[in-house]
């Protein structure tokens, strides 16, 4: 008698609440001389329908990756994904054709790249750049294309818009050049947008401007957004849950003030103690001692073991499991067991 074959049961889809769910994601990069970098080394995390999330962290911690995972634009065979789920809306992602992923980029999925004078084509007129995301999905007739690009240039409050359509990247200072690549991710009414950096290039002004424009066009929308950044005032201001990164993986993650009034993890503590505050008195300021984790050769153990000022045996030797802390919070460290 044969044997029947085994069923595999499909893994379940996330809530209906749950937008955004990424599971155990992994993303290698493969470089000459046979070395590996692991960008991206297990992580999870979820964004709910209308929601601001954080990805926190030094440079060179995987949160552009995890970014780029999401929207499937690692730069194939070098990046490639060797293990996890990518949840959204129901449906997985990464077993999504390439050509079908055409249609969640740019549409249903946006984002706001960290530099946008490298982003906009300096020989092409604003007004294109801006008509070309709507009908890159959408057919439209050159004169609504036109229009819808005028309402977007008005939607971020970019004064003169209807002048300002036939004129070129060069023309715009760069506060305003952050508005134009905003209103390109916007004009299809995203379900998710993701701010890659999104206030590295402002000034003070132009940053709080820029931030309540995309929080107003948020609460006006009902998007869900992920703030990808190392600025925790920016954190302070937009999002709601914070997920804190560090050697692509996510050493710990909660309630935006729960994360402030009791970081769990050290390099969390680490990361608060480095901003400047205006209550206490320093003689100077205070800095995370060693270097980043060499993704290159990531120990066994936790990754921040060398820069640690409570490590333990054990942190070298083995990484910790998760530790639920508050709702939908966690931290990887093993003092917090």
């Amino acid at each position: 008698m044969e044997a029947s074959n085994p069923v595999i049961a499909k893994p379940p889809a996330p809530p209906d609440d749950v937008l955004l769910e990424v599971k155990g994601l992994r993303v290698h990069i493969d470089l000459p001389g046979g070395r590996v970098a692991k960008a991206v080394d297990g992580v999870d995390f979820t964004i709910r329908r209308g929601e601001s999330v954080g990805l926190v962290g030094e440079s060179g911690s995987g949160k552009t990756m995890t970014c780029l995972s999401v929207m499937r634009l690692y730069a194939v065979p070098t990046a490639h994904v060797v293990a996890g789920e990518i949840w959204f809306d129901g449906e997985d992602l990464l077993k999504k054709p390439i050509a079908e992923m055409e249609h969640y980029r740019g549409n249903r999925i946006a984002m706001t790249p960290q530099d946008p004078l490298t982003s906009l084509n300096p020989v092409l007129s604003v007004g294109n750049q801006v008509a070309e995301a709507m009908t890159t999905h959408y057919p439209a007739s050159r004169e609504a294309a036109r229009t819808r690009a005028l309402e977007a240039l008005e939607a971020v409050r970019i004064p003169g818009a209807a002048h300002r359509l036939g004129q070129y990247p060069h023309q715009f200072s760069g506060g305003t050049r952050q508005r134009i690549v905003a209103a390109m991710g916007m004009i299809n009414k995203p379900q998710l947008m993701i701010a890659d950096e999104p206030t590295t290039a402002l000034d003070v002004i132009m940053q709080a401007q820029f931030l309540k424009l995309l929080r107003d066009m948020q609460a006006e929308s009902g998007m869900s957004m992920l703030w990808v950044t190392h600025d925790l005032g920016v954190v302070a201001q937009t999002c709601d849950h914070v997920n804190v990164m560090y050697a692509g993986r996510i050493v710990e993650s909660g309630d935006v003030r729960r994360i402030f009034k009791q970081p769990s993890h050290p390099y969390t503590v680490a990361l608060m103690e480095s901003v400047p505050t205006t209550h206490a008195k320093r003689e100077r300021l205070y800095q995370i001692k060693g270097q980043p984790a060499n993704v290159f050769n990531l120990p066994p153990g936790c990754p921040f073991y060398e820069r640690c000022p409570i490590h333990m045996d054990k942190c070298r030797t083995a990484y910790p499991d998760k530790t639920p802390i508050g709702k939908d919070g966690f931290v990887h460290c093993w003092a917090r067991q």
